[in-house]
């Protein structure tokens, strides 16, 4: 079989990764269950990166196969805050008229209104002023794959002069926690309640930063 190998994005790997990244949209699983509808999906997480800044992009490939990505933002001040993308997709693709997202959408009112508004997906600090989303197919990791694509954006990050980067992830993704924090990054304040996100049986979801120097 194939070694996989990250190289960076091309206009033609459009597709796959705005499959992978809602096959795996859930804590590395499928998004299905709570948000079906994959094209506003994909609009959310990944069309500013594909569109609009695609030399920040990396894919892992298994031959001519992508089976993951890393999208990369050098200056966040560029890229809409995860909520701002979010409000565009409810318009464009009529969220509220899609019966299991509007659930999701107003829970998510309901719990900004109780507890007040998440903290913006965003990290605001110049310290660490560029992110990162990474999202590999289960065949993918373990095997090297996320070191590979992490590898080559920091060294992005280090020719373009950026002092640092960060990224969210939700708390209760320990695998997730386990790998950024091999990659040198450290936790960075308490975690945040996610407004509408649930697990499947109900419990909640706390966002995590993290940030690492370059």
């Amino acid at each position: 079989m194939p070694a996989i190998t990250a190289r960076r994005f091309r206009p033609e790997d459009r597709a796959a990764v705005r499959r992978i990244c809602h096959r795996v949209g859930y804590m590395g699983e499928p998004a299905t269950w709570y948000w079906p509808h994959v094209e506003s999906f994909a609009d959310i997480w990944t069309a500013y990166y594909t569109d609009h800044e695609p030399q920040s992009l990396f894919v892992a490939v298994r031959g001519d196969e992508v089976v993951g990505y890393l999208s990369g933002c050098i200056d966040s001040r560029r890229a809409p805050d995860p909520a701002q993308a979010l409000s565009r997709a409810v318009v464009r693709h009529k969220l509220f008229l899609r019966a299991k997202i509007a659930r999701f959408l107003l829970r998510g009112i309901r719990d900004a209104l109780r507890e007040g508004p998440a903290p913006s997906g965003t990290l605001d600090d110049p310290r660490w002023p560029s992110h990162l989303h990474i999202n590999l197919l289960p065949e993918a990791r373990g095997v090297g794959a996320g070191a590979a694509l992490m590898e080559a954006w920091l060294a992005t990050l280090r020719a373009a002069g950026s002092p640092g980067c960060h990224l969210t992830t939700m708390l209760e993704n320990e695998r997730a926690l386990a790998f950024f924090e091999r990659m040198g990054f450290k936790r960075h304040g308490a975690p945040h309640l996610l407004p509408g996100m649930r697990t499947p049986s109900g419990g909640r979801h706390h966002m995590q930063y993290m940030v690492r120097d370059v």
